[in-house]
């Protein structure tokens, strides 16, 4: 974690009333690691950093929808699946992912579909570090949130917070 990040966690600990009230032991450290690395409550989503292809073509895709994009959305999509995973987090692959499913009905549930698996619950800890509105709903603007950390913490770094 940077500096700037140890500290936003010790504020955000310092905010909680009960995590607050745990003196500085490495087992109260570990307790709030703990607490830290549980869901968000309440639920608050994130973009998923890497989504292997397969997760979006194998779990409810419309194949039969590929079909129908013109010559210039089929070709955005084929790139962008090309390689195996996308990275939803990117403002760019989520243009790509908007500028191919757009048009009709079919084609905005695809792309509602494909944005589904895009997402994730974020844990405590992600959320603290996180920017945007953390909704499910994907509409232009709003939506999961981008993480600037992912994945869980341990004891030492709420012992490094505590310290900073």
């Amino acid at each position: 974690m940077t500096p700037e990040q140890l500290v936003a966690l010790k504020n955000d600990i310092a905010a909680d009333e009960t995590l607050s009230q745990l003196t500085h032991t490495a087992d109260h450290a570990f307790a709030i690691a703990a607490a830290y690395n549980l869901p968000a409550d309440p639920a608050f989503y994130v973009w998923k950093t890497d989504l292997p292809v397969v997760d979006i073509m194998a779990n409810g895709f419309n194949w039969s929808r590929v079909d129908n994009l013109s010559v210039g959305k089929a070709r955005i999509w084929e790139w962008m699946v090309q390689l195996g995973s996308i990275n939803p987090s990117r403002v760019n692959v989520r243009a790509g992912i908007i500028a191919t499913w757009a048009g009709t009905t079919a084609d905005e549930a695809v792309r509602l579909a494909v944005f589904g698996h895009c997402q994730r619950l974020a844990t405590r800890c992600e959320k603290v570090f996180a920017t945007g509105a953390g909704t499910t709903v994907v509409v232009e603007g709003t939506g999961p949130a981008t993480m600037a950390f992912a994945g869980d913490i341990n004891y030492q770094d709420v012992l490094s917070a505590w310290n900073s």
